[in-house]
């Protein structure tokens, strides 16, 4: 990987110093080393940030549509050409395992453009509704974009790239954790053309730099993706100047599994996507409902699953899962873990401590609790690792509320051979996304939540429409 621009930021469609003097490094979560050190951002750079991207806004709010799809074009091309790259960082910042890191975590980047220009194409910008009025999908304006480090490529993406589309300006602030990939990001839209000011990034954390671009009172939008709490602190930040707030948050997702299920398939595959991403996903499916005929044959499953998932180097080839992104992840799934055996879950298999062998970096054990009852805090709060635990249910009215007794409404799965009681289920389900039977959300479809999972949706026509204010205009 080339080196990047770690000391400096990208405001107005240069690499500027910062006015500040605050770094932080980058930790390699499999050595616990660090690899890189970054620039931390001032409220004196949201400033200069805010005013390149308001500056920039009435210039690119009336490009066309074509403009703008050439432009997400040019940034295909760069992201293909640099698509090894951004691998290698994701891999190497946030512990993502190399072929993960190919397959999904940096193919998400081009899905997610691939989705967002055909969203564009079919998106009624201008239209005549019912009463004959003219209605506009207009630009909203500046917008923040903060975004995570567990998938930092697909969520820039998501808001990046429809902002773009929209005409919008921004400036975006990447997970301090996963600078490095937000930075190549940087890079490939300047090659690309961007205008400047219409993108600018500012590295640093969120009560000093999320904060202040929060509040800002020329940022017309904030587009938050991360947990809960700190969602709660964006909206009351932002809440002075009226602004706009979509909030992507946390999960705690019910992985139904109906009595007629293939259980052995079921239940594999159930602990296989908790554990993806070594379960650092705000939809991973961690909490897996059986009925109770059914329960004891499918913990058996479920912990052989867990022994026998491979954890290792994310430098190397495989399927095996990575470690934690950071120190503190790492001790807050060790004290999730601790907190379900001093409660009386089972543990069926994993358990505290890292695997043998791996003790340098945040690697922790895949873990399966059994005998846990909905009103635990593993079955209540978000772990954000591989953890999974198993509830018993005795009828399917019963499994539905228990998957819905729930805080959040992120996503939800079901399992069965029978796909029309799989629909019926699903419909009954308080979720924003449930899957069936394995199937993944086709790109450009909508993600977001219900409850205190957030508001306003990604991806696709509802994506690039959170970006926009409505017009109508009446007369000719």
């Amino acid at each position: 990987m080339t080196k990047l621009h770690t000391d400096r930021f990208y405001i107005n469609g240069a690499w500027v110093a910062p006015q500040g003097r605050d770094t932080l490094p980058v930790i390699n979560p499999a050595t616990a080393q660090p690899i890189a050190t970054v620039a931390l951002g001032t409220a004196a750079d949201v400033e200069a940030a805010v005013s390149a991207a308001r500056a920039a806004f009435p210039g690119f709010a009336r490009s066309t549509l074509a403009e703008r799809l050439d432009l997400l074009a040019a940034i295909r091309a760069g992201y293909e050409a640099r698509y090894d790259e951004m691998a290698e960082a994701i891999s190497a910042e946030m512990g993502a395992p190399i072929d993960l890191s190919r397959r999904a975590q940096a193919q998400a980047g081009l899905g997610n453009l691939d989705g967002v220009v055909a969203a564009a194409k079919r998106f009624a910008f201008e239209e005549i509704n019912p009463a004959g009025d003219l209605l506009r999908h207009e630009p909203i304006g500046v917008c923040a974009l903060i975004t995570p480090w567990n998938w930092p490529a697909n969520q820039i993406a998501l808001k990046v790239l429809p902002a773009l589309a929209a005409g919008c300006t921004m400036v975006l602030k990447p997970s301090e954790l996963t600078p490095l990939s937000a930075l190549l990001f940087a890079e490939i839209l300047d090659e690309a053309g961007v205008p400047a000011g219409v993108f600018n990034l500012i590295n640093g954390d969120g009560p000093t730099v999320g904060a202040e671009l929060s509040r800002h009172p020329n940022v017309d939008m904030v587009s938050f993706t991360g947990s809960t709490r700190a969602g709660v602190e964006v909206g009351r930040a932002a809440a002075a100047t009226i602004k706009r707030v979509t909030l992507e948050l946390g999960g705690k997702s019910p992985n139904i599994l109906l009595d007629d299920v293939d259980l052995e398939k079921a239940v594999r595959r159930g602990v296989r996507q908790c554990f993806n991403n070594t379960g650092q996903s705000c939809n991973a499916p961690t909490r897996m409902l059986v009925p109770r005929a059914l329960y004891a044959k499918a913990a058996e499953i479920a912990a052989d699953t867990a022994r026998t998932t491979m954890v290792g180097d994310p430098a190397q080839p495989g399927r095996h899962i990575g470690p934690l992104a950071s120190d503190m992840q790492f001790d807050r799934v060790q004290a999730m873990i601790a907190k379900g055996i001093a409660e009386g879950a089972t543990l069926l298999a994993g358990g505290l401590g890292k695997p043998d062998g791996l003790e340098d970096g945040y690697f922790v054990r895949p873990t399966v609790f059994g005998d846990v009852s909905n009103d635990m805090t593993i079955a209540r709060e978000e772990i954000f690792g591989p953890v999974l635990v198993l509830i018993p249910y005795d009828s399917e009215a019963e499994a539905i509320a228990m998957a819905n007794d729930t805080l959040y409404g992120l996503s939800a799965y079901v399992q069965s051979a029978d796909p029309d009681r799989a629909m019926a289920v699903a419909r009954d389900l308080r979720a924003g996304t449930v899957l069936i039977n394995g199937a993944g959300l086709g790109q450009g479809s909508p993600f977001g939540g219900y409850k205190q999972s957030g508001n306003g949706r990604e991806g696709g026509l509802h994506g690039i429409a959170d970006f926009c204010e409505v017009k109508a205009i009446a007369g000719r």
